[in-house]
């Protein structure tokens, strides 16, 4: 899908993870990401409501391959809730790789969720931790501030991205995907992957920027 969605009141912006880590030089560098900062500023100006997310992890967490020894990253292996992909050392707390992207200007955030805390569980989604059982709060935060529809810009679009924007439709949010302004890892298939769920769900694929009502 392309093309303009007028921007309402009950309409919010999800910027994803756009921190040092994932951009250039960074400890996990989604190719090509500082290009989306401009985009993403330019885009939030659309909308009155704006949510960041920020992956958060304690040090050694159990989803970094340096806490599996002889692993490496982007090994596989079974976790209690499933498979999971082993990641370098990446937006550790308090670490400079954790800040957001020293371009990002968006002031009127409203607020910052962090996720990927718990030492054991990883998470993607700014819904669901990746037990799929441990709720972050979001959807009860949208419910009460009577946000309706949910756009998602950010890093890295075939994992935070992607599950964020499946679990707002699960959640009952209508969602909508800004492609321009993301950017994907990109690892086995991960991106044609992405695609395909997101358009199984009816998910929107936006192009250009939002307009305004």
């Amino acid at each position: 899908m392309t093309g303009k969605s007028a921007i309402t009141g009950t309409d919010v912006l999800l910027v994803v993870d756009v921190q040092n880590d994932f951009c250039t030089e960074g400890a996990l560098t989604v190719p090509r990401a500082d290009e989306i900062v401009p985009l993403v500023n330019r885009a939030a100006r659309a909308f009155e409501h704006v949510i960041l997310t920020q992956d958060w992890h304690p040090p050694g967490h159990r989803s970094f391959a340096s806490a599996h020894p002889g692993r490496h990253p982007f090994e596989e292996i079974e976790f209690p809730y499933g498979q999971q992909i082993l990641w370098p050392d990446h937006c550790v707390q308090g670490t400079s790789g954790a800040d957001f992207h020293s371009g990002l200007d968006i002031p009127q955030a409203e607020l910052i969720l962090r996720k990927g805390y718990h030492p054991e569980i990883d998470s993607y989604s700014a819904f669901l931790e990746n037990d799929r059982k441990t709720p972050t709060g979001l959807a009860g935060y949208l419910r009460e501030r009577s946000l309706t529809r949910v756009f998602l810009a950010g890093l890295a679009l075939d994992f935070c991205v992607r599950y964020s924007a499946e679990d707002g439709h699960r959640a009952g949010f209508s969602v909508a995907v800004l492609e321009d302004a993301c950017r994907a890892i990109g690892t086995g298939g991960s991106l044609a992957e992405a695609w395909a769920s997101l358009a199984a769900l009816g998910i929107s694929r936006l192009r250009g920027e939002p307009g305004h009502p």
